[in-house]
């Protein structure tokens, strides 16, 4: 099993970091490791909130912005419009359903690994088909020039979604969607989803909801998920806030999330099959009162005059207390809460010491929304790949801003989006 080195008493480790972590400057260690030079391009400008890419190997990428629509760019630069959020203007076709509010909208895209023979697509969205609205994993069939897909068929239609602002002091409609897409190298086809600010939701067995969800190309349950009893099948791991990331380790193959936290600990967890992630913001655990609208996830509030580990103390990212088997995580962002989003693994000699390395978005969400932190962090774990050994943060050659994905090209480059608009290419070295 894969242990910590954060143990389960996250006051612990907060506070052997306490003295010296500093919110833009997040690493464990500054040991000398390889800062590669990096080169940036900006493939795409002017885009509206783009969410997530996917790629091809001879670099047709598709891509996602939240409420227009999705896209492909050709390895020429040609752009085609191929699916469009409900009337959105130039899109080959639509989805009437599809809607964009909040953080819900267009997310999650993947190619099917075998989309030579199938031409098959992977797509994330928020659907006003049902009452309530619900997230929507949905494939396509992609014609063969790449102007228009076809086929739609929903092969998840019941991830939940927030309908309407609650009593909770944060958050209004469309909160909390994860909604990552990916595949690991075996095929089988992963999902990320969040809690919606619904306190029930991250330890029910059957809301579709703060899980990490495994399952074949028709949406039927991974045979080897082993969820608790009474749990639907399709659930991998289950007890999380915000999953916007996952990916896979290029060695072990185990699947690696990265999350959210409240008002403290982003958290990296290398996943168990079946595993609880430990985050159970109802009222009334652990000594917890009442809170608004039934959902402790920002109790105390920042009013309170709590720092970060007091309020983890409070409600705990993951509660060990509770659930004292819960997947500890491996970092928890120095105990600092600041929007990690996707995740990826670098790849290729050029990337010198960080060739094999994570890294995962930051998206930097400060208190008021003000922007603390927006960085790239690279992850570089032990020789047994069980643990975090050194955390740097990228020198980036281009402005900064929300990192909503990263992902790498088959050119061997870092491509990240911002929610700012633009997508850019990262190369090692220069």
């Amino acid at each position: 099993m894969f242990r910590s080195m954060n143990s389960p008493a996250l006051s612990v480790f907060a506070s052997l970091v306490a003295g010296t972590a500093v919110l833009s400057s997040p690493a464990l260690a500054q040991s000398g490791m390889n800062t590669t030079n990096l080169q940036s391009e900006a493939v795409l400008e002017g885009l509206e909130n783009p969410w997530d890419m996917a790629f091809r190997d001879d670099g047709t990428m598709l891509f996602t912005e939240k409420c227009k629509g999705l896209s492909v760019r050709m390895p020429d630069g040609t752009i085609n419009a191929l699916y469009g959020v409900g009337e959105t203007a130039g899109y080959a076709s639509n989805g009437s359903d599809l809607f964009c509010e909040g953080q819900a909208g267009m997310m999650g895209v993947a190619f099917d690994p075998d989309f030579a023979d199938n031409r098959r697509i992977y797509v994330y969205s928020t659907s006003n088909m049902s009452d309530p609205h619900t997230n929507r994993l949905m494939r396509f069939t992609v014609n063969d020039d790449f102007t228009g897909v076809s086929d739609r068929t929903d092969i998840i239609d019941d991830v939940p979604y927030k309908m309407a602002a609650s009593n909770h002091p944060f958050g209004g409609p469309g909160a909390h969607n994860g909604g990552r897409v990916r595949f690991s190298a075996d095929g089988a086809l992963w999902l990320t989803t969040g809690d919606t600010h619904n306190g029930q939701v991250p330890q029910s067995p059957t809301m579709m909801g703060s899980k990490i969800i495994r399952i074949d190309t028709d949406g039927n349950a991974h045979p080897d998920n082993s969820p608790p009893d009474g749990f639907d099948s399709r659930i991998f791991t289950y007890g999380h806030r915000n999953v916007q990331g996952i990916a896979f380790h290029p060695e072990t193959g185990q699947a690696i999330a990265a999350e959210h936290g409240p008002w403290h600990s982003d958290e990296i967890t290398i996943l168990e099959n079946g595993g609880n992630a430990g985050w159970d913001p109802r009222p009334n655990m652990a000594g917890r009162g009442d809170c608004p609208d039934d959902y402790c996830g920002y109790s105390p509030n920042q009013e309170d005059g709590m720092n970060r580990y007091e309020r983890a103390a409070w409600m705990p990212m993951t509660d060990f207390d509770t659930y004292p088997d819960a997947m500890p995580p491996i970092w928890n962002n120095n105990g600092w809460s600041q929007g990690m989003s996707s995740a990826a693994f670098l790849e290729g000699d050029a990337w010198g010491d960080w060739n094999g390395a994570m890294v995962v978005g930051i998206m930097g969400i400060g208190f008021g929304g003000t922007p603390i932190g927006q960085r790239i962090d690279v992850i570089q774990f032990n020789d047994e790949n069980t643990d975090v050994e050194d955390v740097t943060e990228m020198t980036l050659p281009m402005d900064t801003g929300r990192f909503r994905s990263v992902v790498m090209g088959p050119d061997g480059s870092l491509y990240t989006a911002i929610d700012e608009g633009t997508i850019y290419k990262l190369t090692p070295g220069g």
